[in-house]
């Protein structure tokens, strides 16, 4: 879900949107959108396109929306991806299908074709993610057209991502009562619930071999924790303020906590290598909105920070072949409040 980078990002950050000296993985940066708030770009299975949504005021849009665009070729200012999503309600997550040829991604437009409202995301100085219970996950071909809805529950049915094996698909949902992963087949059957401790579990991908799962949660301890978690939830919010990185096996066994760095610890992906983790944090910001991207060992030693440029470095997901890095940055946004995607070779 994307991390409401506007309200995060609450200054702009200066730079040509080259890497920082310190930014040694990175080579090659290049620029792929201009304006508004981008994220959540993910490749397609053959690398060659991404998908990704945006609320880029300029294309005509009151919240976000699903686009698609193939990476090869110059993209500008006035350059316009395809559009996927209707265009009705508020989306989210979007995610290639095995075949190249359709994109899932969630929408709220079947309880209404207006935005559904973003106010009230700060109680008592805390930031606050919505959760819509309108939001249910869809397919579409790279024309737009709606193929197959996969879900239908009441609650939120959103962040979903396709195992490589091309088999199962992984999302997160409250129709058991409380945020947790569910897993189901390619088309929609057979959902079955993978994690069971409260808090909010998501923001979840699959292992290169589909075997692995890495996500992020809030898991509420203290009773004063668990009280706010469940009356926030009941209004259909959460505070994702304290968020730590997991692990399990695709079946939900194995289940291990990687990261102990407390504040915000978020978009998780694997490392080419399946050895190491590439996250977003925050947890040594003194401001709390000054996220970087990090990479840590699969048993939570080796932190090491990644970016360097910026206020806002998040969704981060490396190309299938491992060459390339794509993810969410405020650099080279003129010091306004845009959040752009980038993309770079991959420098071990």
């Amino acid at each position: 879900m994307l991390l409401g980078a506007a309200t995060l990002v609450m200054l702009g950050a200066k730079g040509d949107g080259s890497a920082s000296p310190k930014e040694k993985h990175f080579k090659n940066i290049r620029q792929l959108t201009f304006g508004g708030d981008n994220a959540e770009a993910y490749f397609s299975p053959d690398g060659k396109w991404l998908t990704f949504q945006s609320n880029n005021k300029k294309w005509g849009l009151e919240c976000d929306q699903i686009f698609a665009m193939k990476i090869k070729g110059k993209k500008d200012s006035t350059f316009r991806p395809v559009q996927i999503s209707t265009g009705d309600g508020r989306t989210t997550c979007s995610y290639f299908m095995p075949d190249k040829k359709h994109i899932l991604y969630a929408s709220t437009h079947i309880g209404g074709k207006m935005c559904p409202p973003a106010d009230n995301l700060r109680k008592d100085g805390k930031y606050l993610w919505p959760i819509y219970d309108t939001y249910d996950i869809f397919v579409a071909d790279l024309t737009g057209k709606i193929t197959k809805q996969l879900t239908n529950s009441p609650g939120y049915d959103a962040e979903a991502v396709v195992s490589p094996k091309g088999d199962k698909i992984l999302f997160t949902s409250t129709r058991g009562g409380d945020l947790d992963l569910w897993i189901m087949n390619i088309d929609g059957s057979n959902p079955v619930q993978i994690t069971h401790e409260l808090g909010y579990d998501g923001g979840a991908f699959f292992s290169a071999n589909g075997e692995e799962i890495v996500f992020r949660s809030s898991r509420p301890k203290t009773e004063k924790e668990i009280n706010d978690y469940k009356e926030l939830l009941k209004q259909g919010l959460v505070a994702p303020t304290n968020m730590e990185i997991y692990t399990c096996k695709a079946d939900g066994s194995n289940l291990k906590q990687v990261t102990q760095l407390g504040k915000a610890n978020w978009a998780p992906y694997f490392h080419p290598s399946g050895k190491k983790i590439i996250f977003a944090s925050n947890h040594a910001s003194p401001r709390g909105y000054d996220f970087h991207l990090y990479m840590i060992n699969r048993d939570g030693t080796g932190l090491e920070q990644i970016t360097h440029e910026s206020y806002f470095n998040a969704f981060a997901m490396f190309s299938p072949d491992g060459k390339k890095i794509v993810w969410s940055s405020n650099r080279n946004n003129n010091n306004t409040h845009d959040t752009n995607v980038f993309i770079a070779d991959w420098v071990e």
